[in-house]
Parts: structure tokens; C-alpha cells; sequence
């Protein structure tokens, strides 16, 4: 999501850097090396911090105004939009270290920020600032936090758009370009690691999956290490539900389909194409679907969430507002308090 004007020498690494006003008021990896030194340690995990969507805005009777809301607040600049959100105060230096081509129309960036002082939680984003732009742009981060412990990296993946920051990311970034970031949004999955364990239902739209991708990740890294170390959080079941136009747009789908292989029977995955014209990969046919995701595929992925042990569900969605709309109705028709519906818009 977003993007931040970068003024030459105006802070080292660590210092908060000089803004605009209105910034202050709101596998084909193309690489470099050694760009930064490798961050500090950070801490492994923090309190579980949930961002349920207000029950004023989860009614049944509600949600044809919400989603108008939603239409309309798309077409405003990104500081704005989030002027209510939380959001780190201080912006932190980057640099380009990796680009890779995730789709015809979806560009990913690896981007290194070494100060030891700079985390994030799995589903945030990040305003994204360009030297030179005045616009800053939003783009939530797709990668695990354990990434940026491990390599001092985070990764983007964004669309393309003519939107100045969208349209920068495509035609003029390069390996090397340096950027700044600041961290940002109460949409996001941290449990502590005495927390209880939870189910996660992941409903995606289209590049809504970014956040929901990232959260995934942070799962799967927590059943590893309490797999090998025996201790800290040991997360529930994890049930993805994505729907794209067909597999070129379905993004990470590899990774998400070797993150069920790895744990069966704790992960899975349910790929809903609308708009398939070409035969499927066979390695991915028996992840696929057809069609846009109904009340009776919720039902269905509710029901395996609970055969896979009794414990409270989260949902977390992510995607065009019509569709946050729809899976918001069918969930609390099905029995899911709004409490435990928590939505990201999708710009």
C-alpha cells in the first residue's frame, strides 16, 4: 500500500526523516547484496492484539452501508483513508533488494530496513515513501515477521495502477532505489506465546490475499517452532479461502500449497477461480474450485475448522468491498459472532 518522500540526507539510519505535511498528518528474484548490515535482535513474539470489526458495523442490517462507505473511501489518498488507523512514529530507511515479477499485474519487492528498531505484525502495512513523489503510498506487507528477524528484509507485492507510488513500483524502481517506510494498521494476527490456540479462516480477494499471505506465513513459522522446540504458541488449524480470475492471478499459490502439503490435516487451502479458461495445473487442480465463494463453502470450511479441534474461529478478510460485504452476511448467518469478523479494505 503506500509510499513516503524521501528527503536526501535528511536522517541516518534509525532517525526519523523530514515529511511533508500531509504525510505527517495521517522466484525470480532480480537481487542485490550486502546492501545493509543485518538487524539486531528483535523479540519473537507479542501480546495477541486483534482489530474486530465494531459491532455498530458488523450488522446484518449494516452491511449495505458499510460496503457504500467502503466504495467511497477507495477513491481518497492513502494518508486519509488511514488517518484513524495506528501507525508507528517513525519512518525508517529502505532499500530495493529484490524485484520479481508475481504476476502479469503484480509486482514484488524485497526491501531491506536493518534498523534493529523496526517490526511489524503479520497483516500490517506500510506507508511507502518515494523521493521526489509527494504521493505516499499503501501497500500491506506479504511476508512473515520472521523474515525481517532472519534477513532484515519485508516483501510488497502490488498492483499494477496508474496511482503515482503503484505506478513508480512498475515503470521506474530499480534494485538499489531507496525508499522509506512506516509501519501501520490494527488488522493483523500476534498471539502471545502463553496465548490460547485459535482456528483461522483466511477469505482473500484478489490482491486482498497480501495481508492474509503474510498472516499465513507467521502461522506456519509458529507451528514450526513449536514442532521442533516443543514451546511457545501452537497455532489451531489454518483454512485459506482465495478466490482470483483464474491461476496467473492466484498469488504465492505454490508456497500456499506446500504450506498444506507440509502440515495436513493443520493447513489447507481452497483456490475459487471465477473466470478460468485454460486446463489447471494438475499439482494444483486438487486445491481448485469454481466459482465465487458461497455461504455453503463458509459452512463447509467452518465445519472442517471444528473437526480439527474445538476451538474458537477467527476470521480475517481481505479483498473488494462488495465481497468483504457478502462473506461478513454469511458468516454471522452462520453463527459467527461479529466480534471474531475481522476485515482489511482493500484499496
Amino acid at each position: 500500500m503506500p509510499s513516503v518522500e524521501h528527503q536526501s540526507g535528511s536522517g541516518t539510519v534509525g532517525e526519523s526523516l523530514a515529511l511533508p505535511a500531509s504525510a505527517m498528518a495521517a522466484c525470480g528474484w532480480l537481487k542485490v547484496a550486502g546492501s545493509f548490515a543485518a538487524p539486531g535482535p528483535s523479540r519473537l513474539l507479542r501480546p495477541l492484539a486483534l482489530c474486530p470489526i465494531p459491532a455498530s458495523r458488523c450488522l446484518a442490517s449494516r452491511t449495505s452501508s458499510l460496503c457504500r462507505r467502503m466504495s467511497s473511501i477507495r477513491k481518497t489518498d492513502h494518508l486519509e483513508r488511514t488517518a484513524n488507523n495506528s501507525r508507528q512514529m517513525a519512518v525508517f530507511p529502505a532499500k530495493v533488494c529484490g524485484i520479481k515479477n508475481e504476476s502479469d499485474s503484480v509486482r514484488r519487492l524485497r526491501l531491506s530496513v536493518p534498523h534493529p528498531d523496526f517490526t511489524f505484525k503479520a497483516g500490517q502495512w506500510v506507508d511507502f515513501f518515494i523521493p521526489g513523489q509527494e504521493k505516499v503510498g499503501g501497500f500491506s506487507i506479504c511476508s512473515s515477521p520472521a523474515l525481517l528477524r532472519g534477513e532484515g528484509v519485508i516483501e510488497l507485492a502490488v498492483k499494477y495502477a496508474v496511482h503515482p507510488p503503484a505506478h513508480w513500483i512498475h515503470r521506474s524502481c530499480r534494485l538499489d532505489s531507496e525508499v522509506a517506510v512506516r509501519v501501520g494498521g490494527d488488522f493483523f494476527f500476534d498471539p502471545a506465546p502463553t496465548g490460547p490456540a485459535v482456528d483461522l479462516l483466511l477469505v482473500a480477494g484478489g490482491v486482498g490475499i497480501n495481508p492474509l499471505y503474510s498472516i499465513l506465513l507467521h502461522a506456519l513459522d509458529l507451528q514450526r517452532h513449536h514442532q521442533a522446540a516443543g514451546q511457545g504458541y501452537k497455532p489451531g488449524a489454518v483454512q485459506l479461502c482465495y478466490s482470483a480470475k483464474n491461476t496467473q492471478e492466484l498469488l504465492f499459490k505454490r508456497s500456499i500449497v506446500e504450506a498444506c502439503q507440509e502440515f495436513p490435516g493443520k493447513f489447507f487451502c481452497d483456490f475459487h477461480l471465477t473466470r478460468q479458461s485454460e486446463a489447471v495445473d494438475p499439482q494444483l487442480q486438487p486445491f481448485i474450485s469454481g466459482g465465487r465463494i458461497s455461504e455453503q463453502v463458509l459452512r463447509e470450511h467452518l465445519e472442517r475448522l471444528a473437526r480439527a479441534g474445538q476451538r474458537e474461529t477467527l476470521c480475517y478478510l481481505c479483498g473488494p468491498p462488495p465481497m468483504i460485504e457478502s462473506v461478513s452476511e454469511h458468516l454471522q448467518h452462520l453463527g459467527l459472532p461479529p466480534h471474531r469478523i475481522l476485515f482489511e479494505k482493500w484499496w
